[in-house]
């Protein structure tokens, strides 16, 4: 049973206007196919929209506080927001999962805790937000629940696994990095990747991902990870 919204709009001192907006933000597809007689829609749509919303927000709100930072860095520093691990820990932290409508077999593997389930919840929520009471509303949302996460003195509290993977092998001339995707899973609306990092035919780590990018990045962290704990304990 998901929790109340009631209780979740208090929580977030937000009161929306369309209600049915935000019971959709928290429907998983999964609901809507075991309930098909139903008026329930699936968060999906908003999912899309809210993917957009949040891209120029972030953007917005970086262009803003970094005026001397080049185009390349604010990109970097937009994609390490709005990657699916950043989305998990700002759901995970307004305790989104909870909420979600979810079916029997989602329920019972898990859904509710699921990264990427988690992430696209979010994204739902800002699309549902923004339909509801515009881009202000989205902006302010974001301002007391999303950027007061990741600025700590004047700094942005994300990591560019890739980026430093491969200065770190470069420093070292360790070897040339390439990463494979070598698995898809999942149905098309729930793509699953796994990439796998290697440097001169070498597995180094693998990660998952809603995005090719996002599991290069997980394999990024995980291989340098086993990178670093190698220098501390040469064998």
């Amino acid at each position: 049973m998901s929790g109340d919204l009631k209780q979740l709009q208090q929580k977030l001192q937000l009161a929306f206007q369309n209600k049915q907006l935000l019971k959709q933000a928290f429907t998983h597809a999964s609901y809507v196919n075991e309930h098909r007689f139903s008026q329930h829609e699936d968060n999906e749509r908003l999912e899309f929209l809210g993917d957009a919303v949040l891209e120029l927000t972030v953007s917005e709100h970086l262009y803003r506080i970094f005026p001397d930072r080049p185009e390349g860095e604010l990109t970097k520093l937009r994609a390490a927001i709005v990657c699916e691990p950043s989305l998990v820990k700002f759901a995970e932290s307004l305790e989104f999962g909870k909420y979600v409508l979810l079916g029997k077999g989602e329920e019972l593997t898990g859904g509710r805790t699921r990264p990427a389930l988690l992430a696209d919840v979010f994204e739902s929520f800002v699309g549902a937000l923004y339909l509801d009471q515009g881009l202000e509303a989205v902006t302010t949302f974001l301002h007391s629940h999303v950027f007061s996460q990741i600025m700590l003195d004047g700094k942005l509290q994300t990591t560019d696994y890739k980026t430093e993977l491969q200065e770190l092998t470069q420093h070292h001339n360790m070897g040339v990095l390439e990463y494979r995707i070598v698995e898809e899973r999942g149905p098309a609306h729930e793509r699953e990747f796994v990439s796998e990092v290697f440097m001169e035919g070498r597995g180094l780590g693998r990660g998952t991902g809603r995005s090719k990018k996002e599991a290069e990045q997980q394999a990024a962290a995980v291989a340098l990870e086993r990178l670093k704990q190698s220098e501390q304990n040469p064998s």
